[in-house]
């Protein structure tokens, strides 16, 4: 007969006590996991007595608490299961490359200008791929990364990738958009060193590209730390800000990639080529450093095959 310390919790009653802590309720719970609220609490149950602790505290009355243990549980058991999960991607894998499970992460400012071409490309080429895609900006991704809930990240650099392996794509240069009374709308390519920080205006801290829009100042300004852009006017998508600059509220720069959806009604608005040391960003990928998925990552470059980005 097993000892008591030999018996390991079912991955099935690991998925539902995250269910649980993550609905807090267990109907709710007992849908995520597509079971009845019964089956979902009797195997919770089965666990507590299994190893004689409890896991919730059954004194809150309906509401759902866990006891001190009971939390400390939950977070061993998402690693644990995300560990049983990476097992069974593996042995799926190497038989065929994206024929399991993908969570992808990507940044805003890239979203909307290539996830339909990815989506149509994964359906088309890897049938029996499972995408699910997170939205968010850098940092909460990365965050999301490390913890094992999310596999692949599709970001712009340079940026903080320490601890992660990185792999460059394509340079999505930068252009600047102006409204067509400004001095700067003369110009055919607009050097860096010709733009007033001043009349910037930016996405809202967070997002990677204000911080690569602070970079092309700097450039601009012979070095000179820049903190001061057109503050009274910030945003947290492309396309309000290029509403703003419509509005001859300020100046922007904009990814190439942006400029089909963003520019597509060009009232009042031009968009000039830059020149300068450093005028782009790079769109690359990134994943957790010595992740047995790293060959099959680099395959996903083929998704990118069939985006136009011709001007």
């Amino acid at each position: 007969m097993k000892k008591p310390m030999d018996i390991l919790p079912s991955p099935q009653q690991l998925r539902y006590l995250i269910a649980l802590s993550e609905q807090r309720h267990f109907g709710r719970a007992a849908n995520v996991c597509s079971v009845t609220q019964s089956t979902l609490s009797a195997g919770i149950l089965n666990l507590e007595r299994q190893f004689n602790v409890s896991i919730l505290d059954r004194s809150a009355g309906k509401r759902v608490i866990f006891t001190p243990i009971g939390e400390e549980i939950i977070l061993q058991a998402r690693g644990a299961l995300h560990g049983l999960e990476a097992v069974r991607d593996v042995i799926h894998y190497a038989r065929e490359p994206f024929s399991t499970s993908l969570k992808l992460g990507i940044i805003p400012t890239i979203a909307p200008y290539i996830l339909p071409v990815i989506l149509s490309t994964a359906t088309h080429n890897y049938p029996n791929l499972k995408l699910t895609v997170y939205e968010d900006i850098t940092e909460n991704l990365m965050e999301r990364l490390a913890v094992g809930y999310l596999d692949l990240l599709i970001i712009a650099m340079p940026c903080d990738c320490s601890g992660l392996e990185t792999y460059a794509l394509f340079k999505d240069e930068f252009y600047l958009i102006l409204p067509e009374s400004h001095p700067l709308s003369q110009y055919e390519v607009v050097s860096l060193d010709k733009i007033n920080a001043k009349e910037l205006i930016s996405l809202q801290d967070g997002h990677c590209l204000k911080d690569q829009t602070l970079d092309m100042c700097r450039q601009g300004q012979n070095q000179k730390v820049i903190t001061d852009f057109n503050n009274d006017f910030m945003a947290s998508t492309l396309k309000t800000i290029v509403n703003m600059v419509r509005m001859e509220l300020g100046i922007a720069f904009i990814p190439k990639m942006a400029l089909y959806d963003e520019l597509a009604n060009k009232d009042n608005l031009v968009f000039k080529p830059l020149c300068g040391a450093i005028t782009w960003r790079t769109i690359g990928l990134a994943w957790r450093r010595n992740s047995l998925r790293a060959s099959e990552f680099k395959q996903f470059e083929t998704m990118f095959e069939n985006l136009n980005l011709k001007l």
